[in-house]
């Protein structure tokens, strides 16, 4: 890959991914403080500004790396926005609605860059170069935010749909799966490793994203 192609592909890219993974974090927090937890608005992470949330791994090398070397997933995350639960008046059950909130923000993101794609495709903004641009870009938007939905949405924790399995599983089960939480991330990595993941993610993340092209474009 030469470096005005690589150029391209990140300026491509850079927007969506930088969206999805913040956005995604705000999320948390929004939710967080709605249920009382005013923990990340102190900490002033409720703010738009990425930088409040960029994690220089995760958010930059990560997405980077897996586009240079042409991975079929782009993802990465962003610094996790602080919650704590001692605010909440339902412990579990908020605390699993803080954790769909990441996941359902990704969902709602990728329905809007499909709109933003269909409208680029339909000559709205002209054509050319600029509107392919864009039509690329409002594509990332949307295979990005679906791929982080799904994977979040995986059941295990410290992922956020193994916050969801724990918030409404019954006590004694939620206490067990809870216990995996230090484990949770060697086991996404021996599952990525065995392909485990990608046999999984990648019908659905397909199917997901051509039912909300569908619905959407």
């Amino acid at each position: 890959m030469n470096i005005d192609s690589t150029l391209h592909s990140i300026s491509i890219a850079a927007i969506p991914v930088l969206c999805a993974i913040t956005l995604h974090e705000v999320a948390h927090g929004r939710v967080a403080l709605r249920f009382g937890d005013r923990t990340a608005l102190a900490q002033g992470r409720l703010s738009l500004n990425p930088l409040r949330h960029v994690d220089p791994i995760g958010t930059v090398l990560v997405p980077i790396g897996l586009l240079l070397i042409g991975s079929p997933f782009l993802f990465g995350w962003a610094k996790p926005v602080p919650v704590d639960p001692r605010y909440f008046k339902h412990p579990r059950r908020d605390m699993a609605w803080v954790a769909a909130a990441g996941p359902l923000s990704n969902l709602v993101m990728a329905c809007l860059w499909t709109v933003l794609g269909g409208l680029a495709a339909h000559g709205l903004f002209g054509v050319g170069a600029a509107s392919d641009w864009l039509f690329n870009m409002a594509t990332v938007g949307l295979v990005a935010n679906v791929l982080l939905a799904v994977f979040n949405m995986l059941p295990i924790p410290p992922l956020d749909g193994g916050r969801v399995l724990v918030g409404l599983l019954p006590p004694a089960a939620a206490y067990k799966v809870a216990k995996l939480e230090p484990y949770g991330m060697w086991i996404v990595l021996g599952l990525l490793y065995l392909h485990v993941l990608e046999f999984v993610l990648t019908p659905v993340v397909g199917l997901l994203s051509a039912l909300i092209a569908h619905v959407f474009a």
